[in-house]
């Protein structure tokens, strides 16, 4: 059998904490994770096959649109390069075009919403909402603002 390629991909911090809780699911698969190149980040080689998008906070508008076009072009040829069956992203920023590029590819987006959002969305959960295939809140409350979410429970 064939086994399903994960794409896992998350901005710093929060997010990447949150996604690397998933490991003791996604070592079962092929897997490859994608996040911002920051200090924090750098020994992730060490331990897992990464791929770096520019790190992109947005304080500065501008400067803040270039990177995240770069990061547009580099998300694409970092799909077309692996080839994932399945996204999976906590969020946030970096995370939105690669959820749209596989959607155009008719691929499955498993979206799960940040541990730290108890009764508001965040922008990119907002924004990857219309088009996950399965959208996970770890609040009960949040069920109210998505409501065809699934609840997980916490992953810390």
């Amino acid at each position: 059998m064939n086994q399903k390629k994960l794409l896992l991909i998350s901005s710093v911090g929060g997010h990447l904490t949150q996604l690397l809780q998933l490991e003791p699911l996604f070592k079962n698969y092929q897997y490859h994770i994608v996040t911002e190149k920051c200090a924090v980040t750098k020994d992730l080689k060490d331990k897992y096959p990464v791929s770096m998008l520019v790190y992109g906070a947005r304080n500065y508008v501008f400067r803040y649109l270039f990177k995240f076009s770069f990061n547009m072009v580099k998300a694409l040829c970092i799909f077309l390069h692996r080839r994932p069956d399945v996204i999976i992203t906590t969020g946030a920023h970096t995370a939105v075009p690669m959820c749209y590029i596989a959607k155009l590819f008719r691929k499955k987006i498993i979206f799960i919403e940040s541990f730290a959002k108890t009764d508001s969305p965040t922008l990119s959960g907002k924004m990857v909402y219309p088009i996950a295939d399965l959208f996970i809140v770890q609040w009960k409350s949040m069920q109210r603002i998505y409501p065809n979410s699934v609840y997980g429970g916490s992953i810390y």
